[in-house]
């Protein structure tokens, strides 16, 4: 009687313990493990090579453009597409004892590990129907086949990581140490604010957001391996407002590698890029992008000898080239690019050239300082020129130049208080009170609190069987969602800028503060 009570005690705690444990934590045999590298990226643990044949042609093509996960989706239980719907591939769905009766009325008896081979190398199902001819046919060694067979038997199970049944785990990397040890701080607050008042209303779907915080140090190295530990040890789901600039350009490439889902990087020059990166709001290249726009269209310049003058950085140099091509699409055809060595800005050489090639239009990209710098000299308040920056690139000092330099000054901003609405700006207020973030950077308050808002959307419409496909599917679908403190958000499938466009702003000279010029330009409207 003692060993029954026993056992059932046994059996009592490891069901609690299915129901509380994380959905991920499972470990894959050497087999599965290898299994899941041909489902997910469509290569061989072996180095053998896997080929995939498609169409009526049978065109060959490396297994690596159409691994299974890319139709069937990560959890395998296909997403219509077009008018394609690939059909669920679970193990429990493909071995049905009755078989299976499907979309087209024909039926098929259950899969072996014989029959699947069969299916996914000839095109063959179980019943011996030839399968859709969407469906790609692989060249695999039968140790693959037996792999992925393995898999499959175990991807039910193989949740992504950071889930469990009351939780969700997200990441962020916010500096600890250095220049940005303040902000990183400022930040961090205002994400654990916003998520503890989503947590104290119950979370999202019943589970409550748990947020992990790692220091990515001062440099690239130190950036990547803090991402590591967040992905590898940490096992977080997602990450929020990633404030690491030496990533910057990079972040996009290393999320999709990891598969891993990034919400509103900050401090980002331009969006970066990947299918895993959502911008809410623009960067700076598409700032510039809608200062080129409005000195087209609104102040009607018409090819004007054109300055960019930006640091001598592959980014910088990347974002001033696409605006160069903006500014092309409008007939300017005399644009020429100014690079300095940054923090070594020499604003009497750059203000001289630009002066002395007659620069009508100057597009500033940089350091606030150094762009003091550039509008003092001389030369530049002598015959001013239209000066173009966005917000963070200017400070104080611009409110200060002389009344004929300051009047052709415009300034790119994200959002501005006629974004707000009285809720957004109440609940805003809040997070800041419960956080004790105060009133410091307040543009990044705002840029870490619109990502938060927009991962609490994606975890809500993604739904309570979320994955990571399934979440990035979701701010995909996302259209004009209003965080009450931003412009309407929207993605996607081409789209990661949630908000592609900014206001653009005047400066009122006599009264030394900015002037909105009403004008909100997006990019995505803009024909080109």
């Amino acid at each position: 009687m003692a060993s029954r009570r026993l056992t059932g005690w046994s059996g009592l705690m490891a069901a609690l313990l299915c129901v509380a444990g994380p959905v991920a934590a499972i470990e894959l045999t050497a087999s599965e493990q290898a299994g899941k590298q041909i489902f997910v990226e469509g290569r061989s643990a072996s180095g053998s090579t896997i080929a995939a044949r498609v169409g009526g042609a049978d065109t060959a093509i490396p297994g690596t453009v159409v691994p299974c996960a890319n139709c069937h989706g990560a959890d395998g239980r296909g997403r219509r597409e077009g008018g394609v719907r690939p059909p669920d591939i679970t193990w429990r769905r493909l071995a049905l004892p009755y078989g299976q009766r499907m979309e087209n009325g024909r039926e098929r008896p259950a899969y072996d590990a014989a029959s699947f081979a069969r299916a996914i190398t000839t095109g063959v199902d179980s019943a011996g129907n030839r399968l859709d001819p969407a469906m790609p046919r692989f060249t695999m060694s039968a140790r693959d086949a037996e792999d992925l067979t393995a898999y499959l038997k175990r991807l039910e199970d193989d949740g992504d990581p950071g889930l469990a049944q009351d939780a969700v785990r997200v990441g962020t990397l916010q500096p600890a140490t250095g220049l940005l040890a303040e902000l990183g701080t400022t930040v961090t607050a205002i994400l654990r604010g916003t998520f503890d008042a989503v947590n104290a209303g119950g979370g999202v779907h019943g589970r409550r957001i748990e947020l992990v915080v790692a220091d990515p140090g001062s440099d690239a190295a130190g950036a990547e391996a803090a991402l590591r530990r967040l992905v590898d040890e940490e096992k977080v789901f997602a990450l929020v407002a990633p404030l690491v600039p030496a990533l910057d350009g990079r972040l996009g490439a290393l999320a999709d590698a990891a598969h891993i889902p990034v919400v509103g990087p900050l401090a980002q020059l331009s969006a970066s890029g990947g299918r895993f990166v959502f911008d809410p709001l623009p960067g700076l290249g598409e700032q510039l992008g809608a200062l080129g726009e409005y000195a087209a269209a609104t102040l009607k310049l018409t090819n004007p000898p054109v300055a960019i003058v930006h640091p001598d950085e592959p980014r910088s140099a990347a974002i001033a080239s696409a605006l160069a091509g903006r500014l092309a699409r409008h007939g300017w055809s005399q644009v020429r690019a100014y690079a300095y060595v940054p923090g070594a800005f020499n604003a009497s050489w750059v203000g001289t050239a630009v002066a002395g090639q007659g620069a009508k239009a100057v597009f500033f990209i940089g350091r606030d300082a150094d762009f003091g710098a550039l509008a003092a000299q001389e030369p530049l308040q002598k015959a001013p020129p239209w000066l173009f920056a966005a917000a963070n690139q200017v400070g104080p000092a611009v409110l200060r130049l002389p009344a004929p330099q300051a009047e052709r000054v415009f300034i790119a901003y994200p959002t501005l208080p006629q974004d707000w609405s009285p809720q957004g700006a109440g609940a805003l207020r809040a997070v800041r009170a419960r956080s004790g973030a105060g009133d410091r950077h307040p543009a990044f308050q705002v840029g870490a609190y619109v990502a938060a808002l927009v991962m609490v959307e994606g975890f809500k419409r993604a739904g309570r069987d979320v994955s990571r496909d399934k979440f990035v599917a979701a701010l995909e679908g996302m259209r004009g969602f209003q965080t009450g403190v931003a412009p309407a958000i929207g993605f996607g499938p081409g789209q990661r800028v949630g908000a592609p466009g900014a206001h653009i702003v005047g400066v009122d000279a006599q009264k030394h503060i900015f002037r909105p010029t009403g004008r909100y330009v997006r990019l995505d409207t803009v024909q080109e």
